[in-house]
């Protein structure tokens, strides 16, 4: 069965910019790109345009890409795929893809879209990367690979791809694990006492020094920064993203609840499932 990499285009800028980003990284897994274009079924879609025309009003189409990934990638095997579907456009039609994908790429603009985007990423068999707004001046992202790490209950699969990625990417790879005292001490009268904390911030240490240790040793070249924040784990994923090149999650840690996908994370964020 192929193995390739799926990107999904709207029209709109962030799509292409999501396509771009999608366009590298097979480039890097040395796999097909395939540029999926959505429309509701019944909709006439407009023949192939020539790779001058492509953006010329603003659209960017599959096959507009298509020619545009081509030419700026001649190693990149890439081709269009047109799917139709329905109100939420296309979920059921791509998520049938992702069972052969190795990865499916969307762009990431804050509420618009929220509801197919969480959809998707809660759906899809692969994993799903959401790419935001490329950064000023740049098309592209630099530096760390981050992973949230519930080192209680780690996720071997967000692990795993985030120690590929880091390797790939031949970049250091920065563990987050974010954890919050016992509960029994807001019940507390007295400020907790600095030898307590301590204690269990040694404690939460170890826990996480357990949880990379298999993976420190089957990727022996990834550099490891690992990180315990005593913050809740929006806020140290957040603050972690900050000049990351991707930040990587577990689908659990953002389940039952998919809505909970973050909106507004500076690069882009993979949801593993």
């Amino acid at each position: 069965m192929e193995r390739m990499v799926i990107a999904r285009v709207d029209g709109s800028a962030l799509g292409r910019t999501a396509a771009h980003w999608a366009a590298r990284e097979a480039l890097r897994r040395r796999l097909p790109l395939r540029v999926a274009q959505v429309a509701p079924r019944g909709t006439h879609v407009a023949p192939r345009a020539a790779a001058t025309e492509c953006g010329t009003d603003g659209a960017h189409t599959a096959d507009c890409l298509v020619a545009e990934l081509a030419a700026r990638h001649p190693l990149l095997t890439v081709r269009s795929i047109r799917l139709t579907g329905t109100a939420a456009p296309g979920l059921s039609a791509l998520t049938a893809l992702t069972a052969r994908a190795e990865l499916l790429v969307l762009g990431l603009d804050g509420d618009a879209g929220a509801r197919t985007r969480a959809e998707v990423a809660a759906a899809s068999v692969c994993p799903v990367v959401l790419v935001p707004p490329p950064p000023a001046g740049s098309d592209r992202w630099t530096g760390r690979v981050v992973v949230a790490v519930d080192a209680r209950r780690p996720s071997a699969e967000a692990l795993a791809f985030a120690f590929a990625a880091a390797r790939r990417h031949r970049a250091r790879l920065h563990a987050v694990h974010a954890w919050t005292l016992p509960a029994h001490c807001a019940e507390r009268p007295l400020p907790v006492l600095e030898a307590d904390r301590a204690t269990w911030e040694d404690q939460e240490v170890q826990l996480l020094s357990d949880a990379l240790r298999p993976w420190r040793e089957r990727y022996p070249d990834v550099e490891v920064l690992a990180d315990v924040r005593l913050l809740g784990r929006a806020e140290a994923l957040g603050r972690s993203a900050e000049g990351a090149r991707l930040v990587v999650v577990g689908r659990s840690q953002v389940a039952p609840a998919p809505r909970s996908v973050p909106a507004d994370v500076p690069c882009p964020l993979a949801v593993v499932p």
